[in-house]
């Protein structure tokens, strides 16, 4: 299984940068890719960005479109968010996970082996 640890949280002003990390210990072949959901307080967890191993095709959430860019190092088994423009509302503990079903790259339970987390806090 993939052991996935997320990294490169932290506290920033609004229209700051912050590139969050993704990193696994192994890449098994039923991981399809890699996805970034979030979670605000008091909010439902929500899907924010994904890649395919393959082809490195990626997917944003309308929310994110154009801040947020994500990108694959299959040399290393890491996957990046690199977040631009952040907004207050971008405030969240972001999560890393695996792509273990075939399907939605959006749904949540077309994942598994979920990281531990990592805060991001944007300031107005």
């Amino acid at each position: 299984q993939e052991q996935l640890v997320e990294s490169g949280g932290g506290l920033v002003q609004a229209g700051d940068s912050l590139r969050l990390s993704c990193a696994a210990s192994t890449r098994t072949f039923i991981s399809y890719g890699r996805g970034w959901f979030r979670q605000a307080p008091g909010k439902e967890r929500e899907f924010v960005a994904s890649i395919t191993w393959s082809s490195g095709r990626t997917s944003y959430a309308d929310s994110v479109k154009g801040r947020f860019t994500i990108s694959r190092d299959s040399a290393t088994n890491t996957v990046y968010l690199q977040m631009n423009s952040l907004k207050p509302e971008d405030t969240a503990v972001y999560y890393c996970a695996a792509r273990t079903r075939v399907g939605s790259t959006t749904e949540e339970n077309n994942y598994a082996n979920w990281g531990q987390g990592t805060q991001v806090t944007v300031s107005s």
